[in-house]
């Protein structure tokens, strides 16, 4: 078949020198899983390569590296492992301009995007190269004065590790990073739209010094057979997922079946309260971030947004003349603002949710439609007026649109922003702190940005409550999430 050529003089680097093969115990393997998978150009709609198809006895075979390099990584000194996870940091920040332009050429997110993602991703191994050296537990006596309670954090095995395709980098890293940090071994399947970044990453790891087997990563069209080959493996330990929560659940069903530990990043509905008394430029700048970090295509995008009467309008007026104003083409422009969604089904099903929601009565205040031709573009969208039962409200939208509705009191927001099965992030904007901290205590989820638009930081413990998911990754909570906690009961 033709492999579509990104426009010359557009990258900084040859697309075709990325690794397409396997990687299994330190080596690149072809696939025996069938014909190879077609990534593609969400900004042209064309093939810009092919990876190869993993067959479930490759995904065994990957758990068996990663089990067989058990041993040696668990026992590495936290020293060692810590120098290691380092160098991936840097080896990252060396190459992040063709890390960020390859994310924008395969994900179709902003380059300015991508540019911060590479930053993001390899944040955690830096934060993980230094929690390496921190796994304590501790030495306490027993109530009763008969013994010592020892308590240590042991890795806890090998671990599979599934990724969506919005933050191909990020969502590696913050899985991997801690994984190594704690002593594990891995198998990484990421999504199929977007695999090269996890492959370019590949080769880092082997530069870095990461022996053998220790990281593995795979790409396979068969997910569902794959991964549950593996999760009923019974040298896999752990399962680390992001994804969406009708993929979680099914996958907790499955990881059931041989006790497998689950962290599981799942959806989210993500509420923007914005108060009367907040300054509004703080507001917009804060729900202009939210929104459109990765061009809304994020499980912690403003989602859904409730503005008090007195200040909705000129909140309405300003968010819609931010959002008219993006420059939306092709990710890997510089210039573009806001680029093209992952396929065309996504574009499809937006525009539905938006059209449901006029004839419902809201108001389309800036975009509102697809982009006609080459790409899946979606202009940047503003409604108000929307009704609760509006699906923008009540789904995930995954993209450039932002619905907003108002309120009179601030029980009336909290009762709004906690009628939802998710609880992943909600964002809070008012210029009185004591509201704003009561407010953010009596949200439903996992984590607020108080007066700001971005919360995710890999010194913080990111994850959410209700249907969003268990577990946190980042921070010290991050490398525990691979940690068997061994308690020894000891006489001296």
């Amino acid at each position: 078949m033709t492999v579509h050529k990104p426009i010359q003089g557009r990258l900084s680097f040859d697309p075709d020198r990325i690794p397409t093969d396997l990687f299994i115990g330190g080596a690149w393997r072809k696939g025996r899983g069938g014909d190879p998978i077609d990534v593609f150009d969400p900004s042209s709609g064309q093939v810009i390569s092919q990876v190869a198809n993993a067959s479930v006895d490759d995904a065994l075979g990957a758990v068996a590296a990663a089990h067989d390099a058990l041993p040696g990584w668990a026992a590495t000194a936290p020293r060692k492992r810590s120098e290691i996870i380092r160098r991936c940091f840097e080896l990252m920040i060396d190459r992040k301009q063709m890390l960020a332009e390859l994310i924008s050429l395969e994900n179709g997110k902003a380059l300015s995007d991508a540019q911060g993602e590479v930053i993001y991703a390899a944040e955690f191994f830096r934060w993980f190269s230094e929690e390496a050296v921190r796994l304590n537990g501790d030495v306490s006596i027993a109530p009763s004065g008969a013994n010592r309670i020892l308590v240590q954090h042991q890795p806890i095995g090998v671990a599979v590790l599934v990724t969506p395709w919005n933050f191909p980098a990020a969502m590696a890293t913050r899985k991997i990073a801690p994984a190594l940090a704690a002593g594990c071994t891995c198998v990484l399947k990421p999504a199929t739209e977007t695999p090269l970044t996890a492959y370019a990453l590949a080769e880092i790891y082997k530069e870095a010094g990461v022996p053998d087997g220790v990281v593995n990563v795979i790409t396979t069209a068969k997910a569902g057979a794959t991964v549950s080959a593996m999760l009923h493996d019974q040298r896999v330990r752990k399962l680390s997922f992001t994804g969406s929560t009708e993929v979680g659940r099914r996958l907790l069903r499955e990881a059931a079946d041989t006790v497998i530990s689950c962290s599981m990043e799942l959806g989210g509905n993500a509420p923007v309260i914005v108060f009367d008394d907040a300054d509004l430029e703080t507001a917009l700048d804060g729900a202009m971030l939210a929104k459109m970090r990765n061009g809304g295509e994020a499980c912690t995008a403003a989602n859904r947004f409730y503005v008090q009467d007195g200040i909705a309008e000129a909140f309405s007026k300003g968010l819609a003349k931010r959002m008219q104003a993006l420059k939306v083409g092709p990710g890997y422009d510089a210039a573009t603002q806001c680029g093209p969604l992952i396929n065309k089904e996504a574009v499809t099903r937006i525009t539905s949710w938006i059209d449901e929601a006029v004839e419902a009565g809201a108001t389309l205040l800036a975009g509102g439609s697809a982009q006609e031709g080459e790409g899946y573009y979606l202009a940047p969208t503003v409604l108000s007026g929307v009704p609760a039962d509006a699906t923008l409200v009540r789904e995930e939208i995954f993209g450039p649109v932002a619905p907003i509705a108002t309120f009179e009191t601030e029980e009336e927001a909290i009762a709004l922003a906690n009628d939802t099965e998710y609880g992943l992030i909600a964002y809070v904007f008012t210029g009185d702190l004591a509201r704003g901290l009561r407010v953010s205590e009596r949200i439903e989820c996992g984590m607020v940005g108080l007066n700001r638009g971005l919360a995710s930081d890999p010194a913080a413990p990111f994850g959410g409550t209700k249907q969003s998911g268990l577990g946190r990754e980042g921070a010290h909570h991050g490398m525990l999430e691979f940690c068997e906690t061994k308690y020894i009961a000891v006489n001296w």
